[in-house]
């Protein structure tokens, strides 16, 4: 065989090498169904949801819970929170549907993980039943509000900025400019009023007065364990017990189906998927920062 034809055929093989792997990819993405079995039985389905990072927006959870509410087939709902929390109108959007879901009368059963702290917590409270392993981190009752400051930095390297407003609050917050009395006070106006939102919410949905809740919440945690003994969740158990609660709520006799949502990955996804999930993370954590929070930092 000549130079020339090992080399025509090993593009050709190259080639149908890159072909072969978009056609396979093409396949799986479309061929794949939106949800997965996680447990077979049959004795009726139970889906789940999972919120396993900080809360920056609320529309995929939302329209999760939405789905399986209306979903005949579903029998009971499990929310599975991994979460620190985060932005105050997305952990309240999560937080109505599922008390939206438990007042239609389909059970909706949460299960924390290690870490359902503050809008974790919120969420949480619009459940039928809160389940907690006994070291799950949860609490942080209470909101945050931080802000980045640049104008040290851009003094020495000699980048300065104007700003025209409207009104001496209209730029509170800038990173451009250091906060003055008038901003401090605006924010912290702000987060007292969210602050009471939360509070009243956790006093309402747990049946616990109100002044008792306001003595826990400062932002502390506390262990399943502790949270227990202050009525702040319902049971201590694993994600399989409360498996096992929203079967019996759901009158479930025997092995449920248990489902959840499949992951759809595009190709570029498959081929950038780290670099892209780091980058959004990145992203996420320095600009798409809600003003007010239910955040719990957790200690590095």
């Amino acid at each position: 065989m000549s130079k020339t034809a090992k080399w025509l055929l090993g593009i050709f093989s190259f080639l149908a090498v890159i072909v072969l792997f978009f056609v396979f990819s093409i396949v799986m993405l479309f061929n794949e169904s939106d949800t997965e079995d996680i447990s077979s039985g049959t004795a009726g389905t139970i889906a789940v949801v999972e919120v396993n990072e900080a809360i920056v927006s609320s529309e995929r959870i939302v329209n999760q819970i939405k789905r399986y509410r209306e979903n005949t087939n579903v029998r009971a709902i499990v929310v599975r929170i991994e979460s620190p929390g985060g932005g105050v109108s997305a952990s309240q959007e999560i937080y109505q549907e599922l008390k939206k879901t438990r007042e239609y009368g389909k059970p909706i059963v949460v299960s924390m993980g290690a870490v359902a702290a503050s809008g974790g917590y919120y969420i949480a409270i619009g459940a039928s039943k809160i389940v907690a392993n006994p070291g799950s981190i949860t609490g942080s009752i209470g909101v945050i509000s931080q802000f980045m400051h640049v104008n040290n930095l851009f003094d020495k390297i000699g980048i300065t900025s104007t700003t025209i407003k409207s009104g001496k609050l209209k730029d509170a917050g800038s990173p451009f400019r250091k906060p003055n009395d008038d901003d401090k006070k605006y924010f912290q106006e702000m987060v007292d009023d969210v602050y009471d939102q939360f509070v009243s919410t956790v006093a309402e949905e747990r049946k616990l007065n109100k002044s008792l809740v306001k003595k826990y919440a400062d932002g502390r945690v506390f262990t399943g364990r502790k949270a227990y003994e202050l009525k702040l969740i319902d049971t201590l158990g694993t994600y399989q017990d409360a498996i096992k609660i929203a079967a019996g709520l759901a009158e479930i006799y025997g092995t449920p189906r248990v489902i959840k949502d499949r992951k759809k990955e595009r190709i570029s996804d498959l081929i950038f998927g780290e670099v892209r999930n780091d980058l959004t993370q990145l992203k996420n954590e320095l600009l798409n920062q809600p003003i007010v929070q239910y955040r719990y930092y957790l200690p590095q």
